[in-house]
């Protein structure tokens, strides 16, 4: 599924996303509770402010009355500091159940994307991925409760405020509200705008992470090929969509406060113009006018910012929609009903008829045929493209085959569960990648439960010994992000132990030495073969000097099994495709076939 197409569509179904957000706000249900219990009388102190004034205008300031006259401004000022204090413990419960709710969605979205297969990420560059599983949740899960406590808030101090209004006069408590609904309308034209520029912002965003990651990541590439200018013209392009995307959107929703300011001011003239009629009527007295006129003011003033409000949230309403999108999407791969354990490879593995496709109608292998008995090493060579590394990426089902089977022990393997499948494979790559961190950790990462003695053991074994005394902290050394403070043969070398600390019965082997230098490769092919001592392998070769001794060899030549035997027996058929290959990469480096 690609992230950048979805659109966010119950975004305005606020039932929905209320039932799907209760799981993760239910644990902290009574602090959520209790924060908007404080919010009712933060909102209803608003009304304490705008009534007082009718006593202190009609019984101080006309009546004389000197004892109202202390007593009201400290009453002021004492309501006002309560206030304060629950303003402050509100935003605190706010702010900590916000927090705890993004945490939670966010672990779970973090389980989701460690469970999701390479196609996955095949269709999604790491800007999307990142924007939709990070800034998301935090926007949604911390603005929805701000909002909603604000909501709660302005709510009971509007019923408050309107409670005053109608206790002063109910003929202008009328005038005052329906211009308060009159000022909502606008607002409703805005909901399906905000949800397509939130959405095309997404995408911009995910771009634009995007191209950080790959300035840091390809550095090399850039400055190599004086890619500088490219890329910042790239970069420069995203940032300006971005501000032509939100000026579009506040070209729509600026509007909206003027619009509500005039509706405010025309209701307020029209409170005061219908109210001086009635104090001078008899009708109403003055203090009561004030009073009204202060809590009309109090009420609109939320209402005159409305549209960025309204924007806010419904730009929290897509991103919490949008986030809980992430939920739905379940990996391609994935375990069967009923799937059982493999427990041990007593047999081998066999490929039995395999068709694959990366795009559909566009078959990557045709049909292949290949088994490899426990203790066998089987060599995979053949043309760039003509299917190799798709062999090593199916066998540990990092993608599912589309026609025929692969079984271990005569059992399909999407009749096992994933993780006893993987378990059972050990798989070294041609680029491995390695985690910031020490060089244990990296190691320990293929058995946790690895004692000392083991870890010294793979040490010696892939020949890591060789450069540890030149660290400064030895096997604790850390090697930073993806390892950039070792070589290329130290690299693979610790990812050869790593492996080799999995002690995994299945070996795959996919072009490990291919990117070095002789010197490299005559150290980590030593280490490869003894990672590959009793074990079921399948090399992916590039150099077919690495495999003169592997028990089979396959020739993969467009994604077909073209030819099949040992070493020896290859080079004996005339015009054969492994002797044609074999021949021409010692012809490149001036070595005589052997």
């Amino acid at each position: 599924m690609k992230l950048k197409d979805t659109l966010a569509e119950s975004s305005f179904d606020y039932v929905y996303l209320t039932k799907r957000m209760y799981k993760y706000i239910k644990p902290y249900m009574f602090r959520i509770i209790l924060g908007f219990l404080i919010a009712l009388p933060v909102g209803a102190l608003d009304g304490v402010v705008a009534y007082a004034l009718k006593p202190y205008m009609d019984e101080v300031l006309i009546k004389k009355n000197m004892l109202l006259a202390y007593i009201i401004p400290f009453g002021i000022v004492a309501f006002a500091a309560l206030q304060g204090v629950l303003r402050y413990l509100n935003d605190y419960l706010t702010s900590w159940t916000g927090q705890k709710v993004t945490n939670d969605v966010k672990l779970g979205l973090f389980k989701k994307l460690v469970q999701m297969d390479p196609k996955f990420y095949d269709e999604n560059s790491s800007g999307i991925i990142l924007t939709r599983y990070l800034s998301d949740p935090g926007t949604a899960s911390t603005g929805i409760l701000d909002n909603l406590k604000a909501l709660m808030s302005s709510g009971i101090g509007a019923l408050a405020l309107i409670g005053v209004m109608l206790y002063n006069s109910w003929e202008l408590a009328l005038v005052g509200v329906l211009v308060l609904c009159i000022a909502f309308l606008p607002a409703a034209l805005l909901r399906k705008r905000i949800k397509a520029t939130s959405n095309k912002n997404m995408k911009i965003g995910g771009n634009i992470t995007t191209d950080f990651n790959e300035t840091t990541s390809g550095n090399k590439i850039i400055t190599s090929y004086n890619l500088a200018g490219y890329q910042y013209n790239k970069f420069n392009k995203e940032i300006h969509d971005s501000f032509d995307v939100n000026m579009s959107l506040v070209k729509r929703s600026a509007w909206m406060s003027p619009i509500m300011y005039t509706i405010a001011s025309v209701g307020i003239a029209l409170v005061m113009a219908f109210g001086t009629y009635l104090v001078l009527s008899g009708k109403m007295t003055s203090g009561s006018l004030l009073s009204f006129v202060t809590s009309l003011l109090l009420l609109y003033k939320p209402v005159k910012t409305l549209g960025n409000t309204l924007t806010s949230l419904q730009n929290i309403f897509v991103s919490l929609c949008r986030t809980l999108e992430l939920f739905d999407i379940e990996p391609e791969i994935k375990d069967k009903e009923n799937a059982i354990e493999l427990t041990e490879v007593r047999e081998g593995v066999a490929l039995e008829n395999v068709w694959f496709e990366y795009v559909k109608g566009t078959p990557v292998l045709k049909g292949i045929n290949l088994s490899a008995h426990v203790g066998e090493t089987v060599a995979i060579v053949g043309n760039s493209g003509g299917g190799k590394t798709t062999i090593a990426n199916l066998i540990p089902r990092f993608y599912d085959v589309t026609g025929g089977a692969i079984k271990i022990d005569g059992i399909d393997i999407r009749d096992y569960t994933l993780t006893s499948l993987r378990e059972h494979i050990s798989v070294v790559f041609q680029d491995n990648f390695l985690f910031s961190g020490t060089i244990r950790e990296n190691l320990v990462m293929g058995n946790f439960k690895a004692t000392e003695e083991d870890i010294q053991r793979v040490v010696k074994a892939a020949h890591i010994d060789e450069f540890l005394d030149d660290m400064p902290n030895g096997i604790d050394t850390e090697i930073g992000e993806r390892g950039t403070t070792l070589s290329g043969g130290q690299r693979q070398r610790v990812a050869i132990a790593r492996a080799m600390l999995k002690d995994a019965p299945i070996v795959i082997l996919d072009e490990a030495t291919s990117a070095l230098d002789n010197k490299s490769e005559a150290i980590v092919q030593k280490a490869l073969d003894n990672l590959m001592q009793n074990k079921t392998v399948f090399v992916i070769a590039h150099r077919l000097s690495t495999i003169k001794n592997a028990n089979k060899i396959a020739v993969i030549n467009e994604g077909e099994l073209v030819e099949l035997g040992t070493h020896d027996e290859l080079l004996c058929r005339e015009d054969g495709f492994y002797k044609r290959l074999y021949e021409m990469q010692f012809a490149k480096s001036n070595v005589p076939a052997v």
